[in-house]
Formats: C-alpha cells, structure tokens, sequence
C-alpha cells in the first residue's frame, strides 16, 4: 500500500504544555482523510508541524517517504495548503497572486497551468480584479488556485469552506473530489462541516486533548457510537470526560 503522508508519534510541547501528543496515522494516495476536533485540541498545530511551520518536539513525519527534516526543500515543492483564515496579498489582482506563487515554486510552463486552474476554478472574470475586493467565495477559489498552482502530491485543508455559501461550498466539494480522482493526490481535511466530512472523506481521525482518540470511517463510528451521524459522534466524543466511554 502507498502511504504518502506517514506520521510517527508526532509530539509539541509548549513549556508545560502538551498542544499534540504521540499523534499516528497515514494518508493513502488518492486518500481524503478527516481530522476532528474541538477548537483547540491540536489540530491546526498538527497542520502546522505537516507544513513545516512548526518544529515538533518529537516523533517523525515523512512524505513521499523522505523524512520531513532531512528532505525539507524537496518535500516543501510537493505540498501545500488551503485556510480562509490566510488570505493572499490583497492589492494584487488574483493574476499576479498566481503568478507570484507561481515563480516561488519555479512552475514550468506557468501561463499553462494558470491557465488550466482559471478554467477548472471558474476564474476568468476574476483574473484582473483586486484580491482584497472580492467576496468570501471568490476569494476561497483564487485561495484554492494557489494551492494547487505547485501540482501538490499532497494538499493540507484547514476549513476550506467555512464562512461559504451553500452552492459554492457545493462547488468547491465537487472540485475537490474530482481534481483529487484525476491527480491521485492525498488530502488531509480539517472541518467543522460533518456533512462535508462524511462526503469526502472514507477515513476519520477524532482529536481531543492533543492526541487521536478514534478513528474508522464516518459509518464504522457512527455504529460503534450508537449515533445517528457523524455530527452526533462528534458531540458525543468532545463533551466526553472519559474518550473511552
């Protein structure tokens, strides 16, 4: 089986502090794998360790099989990113954002691969406005196009579509589930939408306190919690004293 993201009792400590605690798990290659949680307990930390911003305090991570600290530059130019929260340079128009991104990466052939994302993301009449003026939605698909101006083997998804509307957040879903199909990459998806989750995703990991208290599919937890959904799982889960009760 090809795992193309293996993390091995991932740590971060701050001083006293446990933020992730001997986190495991793999990402499949063509693989979207849910990380759950509540606010807090670890996950953007996690995210952030995967990205290479973060320093872990132990453990290992590697991508495409290189280890992350010994492969730093080469596994950078294979991953990248997606969170509302991080918006682009506002005063450039979504065109030199590319573009920029683009050069940072060294894309060959960029005006081709700008090209190919405008036409998948729906961003013609997008291309020459000013990023800081565009609203939630337009701005999540120049934010997605970024993402993927490096062809990623592996994309990290913080929220990707909070604060959406439903048709676009229905557009972004469908995107990912096709651009994923075709380009056979691994995605790890952290949301608050469990309907999203349980749409894109075949696998889960819930966190809580730092550390993965479960895992399976949205249907094997959603049995073996005696819930009706995963949103319910989810509830059950965070407000749990004991995350094995």
């Amino acid at each position: 089986m090809t795992y193309l993201v293996e993390v091995n009792n991932l740590k971060k400590n701050y001083s006293s502090k446990e933020a992730v605690r001997n986190v495991t798990f793999n990402i499949k290659e063509n693989e979207i794998l849910g990380l759950l949680g509540p606010n807090g307990c670890g996950k953007t930390t996690t995210i952030g360790m995967l990205l290479g911003l973060l320093k872990p305090t132990g453990g290992e991570i590697k991508i495409d099989n290189m280890n992350f600290e010994k492969n730093r530059i080469e596994i950078l130019s294979k991953i990248n990113f997606i969170s509302p929260y991080i918006e682009l340079p506002k005063k450039l128009t979504v065109k030199q954002n590319l573009i920029v991104y683009g050069k940072l990466y060294n894309i060959k052939n960029l005006k081709e691969r700008i090209e190919y994302l405008t036409e998948k993301l729906r961003l013609n009449e997008l291309l020459n406005r000013i990023t800081g003026e565009l609203s939630s939605g337009q701005k999540n698909r120049a934010s997605l196009a970024k993402a993927l101006i490096n062809k990623p083997q592996v994309l990290f998804l913080d929220e990707p579509t909070a604060s959406l509307d439903p048709e676009v957040g229905d557009f972004v879903r469908t995107f990912l589930e096709t651009y994923k199909q075709e380009n056979k990459i691994s995605i790890l998806l952290a949301s608050h939408n469990m309907n999203e989750v349980s749409r894109l995703c075949k696998s889960v990991l819930m966190m809580k306190n730092g550390q993965i208290i479960d895992n399976g599919s949205p249907e094997s937890l959603i049995a073996k919690h005696g819930r009706k959904n995963l949103e319910e799982v989810f509830l059950k889960l965070s407000r749990s004293k004991n995350e094995l009760d």
